[in-house]
């Protein structure tokens, strides 16, 4: 009988209040979750002439007493656990972006994550990022879903810690204010580091916004458009649309970059523009803002879904279209007009089975040019370029230009050198592919007049300032991720039907200043789209044109 009560006792001793779970887990999250904030913090702190201790000191402990007050108000039986569970996942994903790749994981990274295929999201997957998951997230969720919990709310207990944390929060507040809105002001990017804060923050308006808003009344803009008159006797265009993915300006030879990555076009006589700006860091607002009418400055998700682009338009106008893609998503740019999507699940000399090399979007081209109804023709193909992490995969070994390169997804283990140099292929076999296309026009001049566009939908970070990959929010992220490649290439017969002089257009490449926000109005122009919705100043080729 003693020795039951006794087990009984030592059973009861261990058992945790839901109020002691909270607070648990906040000092886990203070310690071991927020060390990317802390190394952000290291390095900022370095920079300065002296630092008090007693500010040191206070930042884990302000993240503990706010996150004690937060998780309390949320520890719960039966909603305690799953909601920590959760939240320790989550956490461990997202401090893992921050820490190894410098990801700001805010509207922007939460949208291009919910809207990204399982291809590219497994690129993503490899042993580093599944143990840091396991060891970060996992087990610390299994101790939470197994920890012997105590029966009843205990609601003095709870009240008692929450007024504690927040008084002790003042008093902390009070002491440091002046180093603490002094370090806030001048980084303000800090809010975007506390975990789990802000990416809940994020992910709860990306929520809102995407399911439970109600959805704007759908807007046709462009309604009168309507094709030029041509001459009878006049060959119809076929254009080219390549729509890169994560290629920067600064890796290109075109543009002055040190090592040669574009042997194939510089032999085409394609034009190069400079200093042309992404609408954002990430595919998911680039592409369907590119398309819009919409400019960067004004660019709102829910208005662009909820009218014509640019597509919409050209079809109405009577431009036969065509969209194929290799990258995972048209992100509903081609909703309304034809499209094609690759088999990445099939195995031939371009795809493996899980991804295909962007050649395979060639394949069959002339024979979908010709069921194409319709004179003038535009084909937009929405390439897999120099996605990451798994660079090594966008270029097949044969054609590896630089090396050493980087084998591997677990790009954190690799130098600088081979990730730029891995990089660097990608951008070589892009050059490839947009020469194969040009090829592909010039052997089609006898029947069109024919032209290439090609642009990036932003760009990459290769490790400078410790930023790796894309999706820094747009008013702090590198040029490197907001600057893009932007080619032309035009058949002779193409620069005389359209009155272009190429000169002229040769001098507008080197002074640069575009954007894609001129990407509306430049399709609009180029296929000879007449619209109220077209604006000449926004048009590349405007200035040029006779």
């Amino acid at each position: 009988m003693k020795e039951q009560n006794s087990s009984q006792i030592k059973k009861r001793k261990f058992q945790l209040s839901y109020t002691s779970l909270a607070l648990i887990v906040a000092a886990y999250y203070a310690i071991v979750v927020n060390f990317p904030l802390y190394k952000s913090l290291y390095k900022i702190l370095s920079e300065v002439d002296t630092v008090h201790i007693s500010f040191i000191i206070s930042i884990p402990i302000f993240i503990f007493l706010l996150l004690s007050i937060i998780f309390n108000l949320f520890s719960w039986p039966y909603l305690a656990k799953p909601i920590f569970i959760f939240l320790l996942i989550t956490s461990s994903l997202v401090s893992y972006a921050m820490l190894f790749y410098g990801i700001s994981v805010d509207y922007g990274m939460i949208e291009n994550a919910f809207e990204t295929d399982s291809s590219e999201a497994a690129s993503y997957l490899n042993l580093h990022s599944i143990s840091w998951v396991i060891i970060t997230g996992v087990i610390p969720s299994l101790l939470v879903a197994f920890a012997p919990m105590k029966p009843g709310l205990a609601l003095v207990r709870k009240l008692i810690a929450i007024v504690i944390s927040l008084v002790l929060l003042l008093i902390v507040v009070f002491f440091v204010y002046k180093d603490l809105s002094s370090v806030g002001r001048n980084n303000s990017f800090l809010k975007r580091m506390v975990i789990p804060t802000y990416y809940l923050y994020s992910g709860y308006n990306y929520l809102h916004d995407t399911y439970f808003s109600t959805p704007m009344t759908f807007k046709h803009i462009g309604e009168d458009a309507k094709l030029a008159a041509k001459d009878n006797n006049e060959k119809p265009t076929l254009f080219f649309f390549i729509l890169g993915e994560t290629a920067r300006s600064q890796n290109y030879a075109l543009n002055g970059y040190a090592k040669n990555t574009n042997p194939y076009t510089e032999k085409q006589g394609v034009i190069s523009f400079q200093n042309v700006h992404s609408c954002g860091t990430a595919t998911a607002v680039s592409v369907p803002c590119m398309f819009s009418q919409q400019d960067r400055h004004d660019y709102n998700k829910e208005r662009t879904y909820s009218q014509d682009n640019v597509m919409d338009i050209l079809q109405r106008a009577g431009v036969s279209l065509l969209w194929k893609e290799n990258d995972g998503g048209d992100k509903d740019v081609a909703k309304r007009i034809p499209k094609i999507e690759l088999d990445r699940s099939r195995k031939d000399q371009f795809c493996n089975g899980s991804t295909c090399l962007d050649m395979a979007l060639l394949q069959g081209l002339d024979g979908e040019i010709a069921k194409m109804k319709g004179k003038e023709k535009l084909i937009v193909m929405h390439i897999m370029g120099s996605h990451g992490p798994t660079y090594y995969l966008r270029y097949p070994k044969a054609q590896q230009k630089f090396s050493p390169d980087c084998q591997t997804s677990e790009i954190e283990d690799c130098s600088i050198d081979q990730i730029v140099n891995t990089y660097d292929n990608t951008i070589v076999y892009t050059d490839y592919v947009i020469s194969q296309a040009i090829d592909k026009l010039k052997a089609l001049s006898d029947q069109y007049n024919t032209a290439l566009f090609y642009i990036s939908d932003h760009g990459e970070s290769l490790g400078e300032n410790g930023l790796y990959l894309h999706g820094v929010p747009y008013a702090v992220a590198p040029a490197f991720q907001t600057t893009v490649p932007l080619i032309l290439w035009m058949s002779d017969g193409f620069k005389k039907s359209k009155g272009i002089n190429e000169a002229c257009l040769k001098s507008e490449a080197k002074a640069g200043g575009f954007s894609q926000d001129y990407i509306f109005s430049t399709l609009l122009g180029i296929m000879d789209v007449k619209t109220t919705a077209y604006d000449k100043n926004l048009d590349i080729y405007s200035r040029c044109r006779s």
